[in-house]
């Protein structure tokens, strides 16, 4: 999404060649502006980014192309060239940023925030989100006021490396005695078919990892670098220039409206704007009064080409700082000019006194432009360091009890002006896990089924397999204090949103869901485990309804089968906002972040599975829902621990205290004396 600011700027015209491109800035001007239009109002993403790549391509190809035959790339010059164009408008928006996000973004999204800043500045952003993206466990989290830096890490990337392959070529080229452009020409057509069909495979099989992918975009330099190499030999008539100048603009404006981007790119999907950009490049000047060209050369827009790149780099810190500050979802009419009135105010500034000055400055202004930002974020992340020293000793003690203060009897004896616990900036690091696990794959067949083993002393004294999804997981942190007492060595089967059942119960017809619970039935039945732990229930969060389907109790007849206990455990409230952000805004005890009982839950006559004359014997039931709500309410905060890190899923620190009452509920369930 970012404009292409960071090549050269269009070369001074030649004898009989057209190389010098009035219409680029216009071109870019026209794609920043969809792309913060699309970013501002409609919440989704226009197809801009891709015309960027494209353009990208073309001037650097062009570029790197003309020196290969004048003698040979110049690595170093490029490369520094390159680094002071890129740098130091980047380092500027990235610290006001970090100042922004101290001062307006709730404490759980520091964190990640941290690690992104960290990433946009070194042009590892997308892989960042990559990562994000193809964990389930992380898919909860906000955008980031920097996650629009992905395709400035992308773009950097192919900085990189293009001259390498350009460079490449050239000597081929010396080697095989044949010209360097054509040489050029069959590596960039090698790329782009690889590329393209890369993308395509990924695009159907994982979208989101496709999507940040620099690997699935490299085809969108490549096709610019082939328009190039090719463009100058290109006659076309008058009429048809003119046809297709206006044609590609109305094809890149029209993308995201007709195009879900977000969910179908990049893929055969992202030929749309880029086809749309070559056009116009491939209209060129047409010398028409009414041509597209004619409006791309005008001297608003090609001064919007201009700051394109610093407009692009200002406007998403913006507008995610705009709505954390409003507590908003959505821009409304002026909230959106305001965002698009100071991204432009900010990128005019910043193109003058950042940009222009830099480029023709030395290399130790880039380095010393990155100072601050690394300074400024390495302090945040201390002051996040600092606020989560000492709060898992707080777990448990008189203050901060948790379910503990749910039990029949308790009396408070702690201190009533107590912290809640966890503190916000601790929510990202709440999922349960076994400590000191091996985890393996054992079956190749089902290479998601991942099987986590806890340690235990010597021979376990009972083995117990927790599988399921991630409310499944939740509990393994209230098993955990038993585990280590008693010697049970417990083990993990986990996969987000896939129940352990015979069927996808959340994406109804998931196909690796399904492979994967068939694979965890296995090889639960090989271990023979003293008793499996899952769910009994499923809440769904829509209606706030709540059921126990079949597939669930067709795994527990197949556990019935190989004479398998099972615990089955009723599942915890889903929410349609995040509990302890309110309580961290508005306080624990506030209307607004406190739901009433019979509001969340479907209250029925009973839990769902006591409806069900199908259930195995070798079923025993359990329900916690009174330690996560009172007799009329639920609350974010129980005994000052917060509940829920998200919108459903418990905190471990909850779920520590939740270990005295489950223990004591599980071996009376499957009749156990472990004293």
């Amino acid at each position: 999404m970012t404009s292409d600011v960071l090549a050269q700027a269009p070369p001074r015209p030649v004898e009989g060649k057209r190389r010098y491109r009035t219409e680029l800035q216009g071109l870019r001007a026209i794609a920043a502006l969809l792309v913060v239009v699309y970013h501002v109002w409609l919440g989704r993403v226009s197809g801009g980014v891709d015309a960027f790549f494209l353009i990208s391509g073309f001037l650097v190809t062009g570029q790197l192309t003309r020196m290969a035959e004048r003698g040979g790339v110049q690595y170093r010059t490029y490369w520094l060239n390159t680094a002071k164009r890129l740098f130091p408008a980047a380092s500027a928006v990235l610290l006001v940023t970090v100042i922004g996000s101290v001062m307006f973004l709730p404490e759980h999204r520091w964190p990640v925030t941290v690690e992104e800043v960290f990433a946009s500045l070194l042009l590892l952003e997308n892989w960042q989100l990559t990562s994000a993206a193809t964990d389930y466990f992380n898919s909860h989290v906000e955008a980031s006021p920097v996650q629009h830096f992905w395709s400035l890490s992308v773009q950097g990337q192919i900085y990189l490396t293009w001259p390498l392959l350009v460079g490449a070529a050239a000597l081929a080229a010396r080697h095989l005695r044949i010209n360097a452009t054509r040489a050029v020409a069959v590596v960039l057509t090698l790329v782009f078919a690889l590329s393209l069909a890369h993308s395509v495979e990924l695009t159907n099989a994982n979208q989101p990892l496709a999507y940040f992918s620099t690997t699935t975009r490299l085809w969108e330099f490549a096709l610019g670098g082939l328009l190039a190499l090719a463009i100058d030999k290109v006659e076309l008539p008058a009429r048809l220039r003119l046809a297709l100048g206006w044609l590609g603009v109305l094809m890149l404006a029209s993308c995201g409206m007709l195009l879900q981007v977000g969910t179908m790119f990049p893929g055969w999907a992202a030929l749309w704007p880029t086809v749309a950009t070559s056009l116009v490049l491939l209209a060129g000047h047409t010398g028409s009064p009414i041509g597209a060209d004619r409006l791309l050369s005008t001297r608003p827009l090609r001064y919007l080409g201009d700051i394109s790149y610093s407009l692009y780099l200002w406007h998403w810190p913006i507008l995610v700082l705009y709505l954390v500050a409003r507590d908003r979802t959505e821009v409304g009419l002026l909230g959106g000019l305001g965002i698009i009135t100071l991204s432009l105010l900010l990128a005019a500034f910043t193109h003058r006194y950042v940009e222009r000055p830099t480029r023709k400055g030395r290399f130790r202004l880039v380095a010393a432009a990155m100072v601050p930002v690394i300074a400024a974020t390495a302090v945040w992340q201390l002051t996040s360091d600092r606020r989560l020293t000492g709060y898992v000793a707080e777990v448990s003690d008189d203050s901060h009890p948790g379910a503990i203060a749910r039990t029949e009897g308790y009396a408070y004896a702690g201190d009533d002006n107590a912290r809640l616990v966890p503190p916000m900036v601790a929510m990202t690091d709440q999922w349960s896990l076994i400590p000191g696990a091996s985890c393996e794959r054992p079956d190749p067949a089902a290479p998601q089924l991942e099987v986590c083993t806890g340690p235990a002393d010597g021979e376990p004294t009972r083995k117990v397999v927790i599988v399921g999804d991630s409310h499944a997981q939740q509990y393994t942190e209230a098993f955990l204090p038993t585990a280590e007492r008693l010697n049970w060595q417990l083990i993990t089967m986990i996969k987000g949103a896939c129940p352990f059942s015979t069927e996808s119960e959340t994406v109804r017809g998931d196909r690796d869901c399904e492979d994967w619970n068939a694979a965890a039935a296995e090889r639960i039945v090989d271990l023979k485990p003293d008793a499996v732990v899952t769910m009994a229930t499923r809440t769904i969060r829509l209606d706030h309804d709540e059921e126990t389907p079949d597939g669930f109790v067709a795994q527990w007849r197949n556990l019935e089968e190989a004479g398998i206990p099972v615990v089955a455990i009723r599942d915890s409230p889903r929410y349609d906002y995040s509990p302890s952000e309110c309580a961290a805004r508005y306080g624990a005890e506030d209307e607004r972040c406190v739901m009433k009982r019979s509001d969340l839950l479907a209250l029925t006559i009973g839990p769902p599975y006591e409806r069900r004359d199908d259930i195995p014997a070798n079923v025993s039931f359990l329900d916690f829902t009174d330690y996560y709500c009172t007799a009329d309410i639920c609350p974010p905060a129980i005994g000052n621990v917060l509940l829920y890190f998200d919108d459903n899923h418990l905190t471990s620190s909850y779920m520590l205290t939740m270990n005295p009452i489950v223990e004591p509920a599980v071996l009376g369930a499957l009749g156990w004396n472990e004293e």
